[in-house]
């Protein structure tokens, strides 16, 4: 029994370790526990959220309403001021990184909501 206990004190101290964790600043939410959404859900919830906007909605009240956005652009333009902000929507690339051409554009013209979508964002360019 002594021999038992001088052996695990003597082999404790190298059974120890540690966990290092890496991180190239992307994260995928399916696998980060039953707290968070997935990202079909969230685009999904993003859709329909867009679906119901206002046209003159108010650039404070979207961004209360859909949060922070992926993307956003700011553009003088004569005396306008355009924001523009971009949610995910859809999945293009299957490499698990958001890019622009996967977002719906919310365009905003002197803070109020002028348009939604390609069509919304060529007209300011």
């Amino acid at each position: 029994m002594k021999k038992s206990l001088l052996a695990a004190a003597l082999i404790a101290p190298f059974l120890t370790g540690c966990v290092i964790a890496v991180s190239d600043g992307e994260a995928e939410t399916h696998w980060a526990g039953k707290n968070s959404s997935s990202w079909q859900s969230k685009y999904k919830n993003n859709r329909e959220v867009i679906a119901e906007l206002k046209m003159d909605s108010s650039y404070q009240s979207v961004l209360t309403t859909l949060e922070t956005p992926s993307f956003t652009e700011l553009l003088k333009k004569d005396n306008d001021v355009y924001q523009v902000l971009f949610y995910p929507t859809h999945s293009v690339h299957s490499d698990g990184k958001m890019t622009k051409d996967e977002c719906t554009a919310l365009v905003f013209k002197n803070d109020k909501l002028v348009g939604i979508g390609d069509t919304a964002l060529d007209m300011i360019k």
